[in-house]
């Protein structure tokens, strides 16, 4: 599995990792069942510190797309199906969109419930 950081982006690294692994399940590269990465290894690979692969680890934990096992490392669950991993992505860059004109997370929140209000 490849994964890709840009240090220079407004996105917090452990949320453009998070983005990888949901690139690989949206485009079907990576299946439930499957076993990610030591976040060690991957920490590794691309210089960061093994705590900011954890947080986008347990960022999709939370998201319900990976399962966190204690000496088995991280696996995708069988929730993780390529459409909702396409609407995570989708969701990452109305986040990163929002980022760039300044906006607080409140202030996205609210405009996300204002196109829900819309429908």
């Amino acid at each position: 599995m490849l994964f890709r950081v840009d240090p220079g982006s407004a996105v917090p690294l452990g949320d453009q990792i998070a983005g990888s692994v949901r690139g690989a399940i949206a485009d079907g590269s990576v299946h439930a069942g499957e076993r990610l990465p030591a976040a060690r290894e991957v920490a590794a690979s691309l210089g960061v510190n093994v705590h900011t692969v954890l947080r986008g680890y347990q960022r999709l934990k939370e998201e319900g797309l990976i399962e966190l096992r204690r000496g088995r490392g991280a696996v995708v669950t069988g929730a993780a199906s390529p459409g909702r991993a396409r609407l995570g992505l989708a969701a990452e860059r109305l986040i990163a969109e929002a980022r760039t004109l300044g906006m607080s997370d409140d202030e996205i929140v609210t405009v996300v419930r204002a196109g829900l209000a819309g429908r």
